[in-house]
């Protein structure tokens, strides 16, 4: 898992291009529709709709780590949303754009969060210092709807999901001289996914969207369920509210490590 630091930049600029090229490709969007849900097309429409969604989640974070040396101990904890909240060092970005020419989408989202805390080293060799970490993770999926109804569509998908994982850490003077260590971590799983939206009536509908992947090429498993309910507020604007988990199992020589990030997400889909 521990690689050079520009491998964790790398995977973040190699998804950026994938993106870029994919708005490219299918040609910049045109006007849309006047109503419908998120993501839906009305039947005789021309052109490309684009979704961009904006969006705010607030995960627990629990990370497990099995040592392969079975003689050392099994380790885990957990962190709630107000303890990674006091650790940001600066403003996460959370969001996704979605391009659709008729059956066809492309579905893209993008999450960076970087975090940093203090260590204690009790004043002895080093007088005190800081961790840091930068997350981030992008997912790009190709959409099909084999059914589209008035009143709910299916969309099934292959894609990629990437993480990078950027860490330093800084010891201060005491005994012994500052140290400074920086390494860097990344790699991606290929997806299969499907989303699922239902209208209910007066506006109101639900969404049900879940993908896997890894299968051993990047992390052994990686998988995610998004679950919201949605109301159409304006004709160019959806607000939706519901639960997210975003989850992998990656193994490296020395440990696997489990990671399972779930929270509330609160969102907004506005149309261009």
């Amino acid at each position: 898992m521990v690689t050079a630091k520009t491998d964790a930049l790398g995977v973040r600029l190699v998804f950026a291009a994938m993106v870029i090229v994919i708005a490219v490709g299918i040609h910049p969007a045109r006007a849309q529709q006047a109503g419908g849900q998120p993501g839906q097309t009305l039947s005789g429409l021309q052109g490309v709709e684009m979704l961009a969604t904006p969006y705010f989640w607030m995960p627990w974070t629990s990370v497990g780590v099995r040592p392969s040396n079975a003689s050392l101990p099994s380790a885990s904890n957990t962190i709630d949303f107000g303890q990674l909240l006091t650790h940001l060092t600066w403003v996460p970005f959370m969001g996704a754009v979605e391009f659709r020419n008729g059956p066809y989408g492309v579905l893209a989202d993008y999450l960076h969060a970087p975090v940093k805390a203090g260590i204690s080293t009790r004043n002895i060799l080093f007088g005190g210092g800081t961790g840091g970490m930068t997350i981030d993770t992008g997912t790009a999926m190709f959409l099909y709807r084999p059914i589209t109804q008035p009143d709910q569509y299916l969309d099934v998908g292959i894609g990629v999901r990437a993480w990078g994982f950027d860490g330093d850490i800084s010891l201060n003077q005491a005994l012994l001289r500052p140290v400074s260590v920086s390494r860097g971590g990344a790699w991606a799983d290929p997806l299969i996914g499907a989303r699922y939206h239902r209208d209910l009536g007066n506006g109101y509908g639900l969404t049900a969207y879940g993908d896997v992947g890894g299968f051993g090429i990047g992390a052994h498993i990686d998988w995610q369920v998004i679950g919201t309910i949605d109301y159409a507020y304006k004709s160019w604007i959806d607000l939706h509210a519901g639960f997210r988990s975003l989850n992998f199992n990656y193994g490296t020589p020395r440990a696997d490590f489990d990671v399972n990030m779930y929270g509330p997400i609160l969102a907004a889909t506005l149309r261009f």
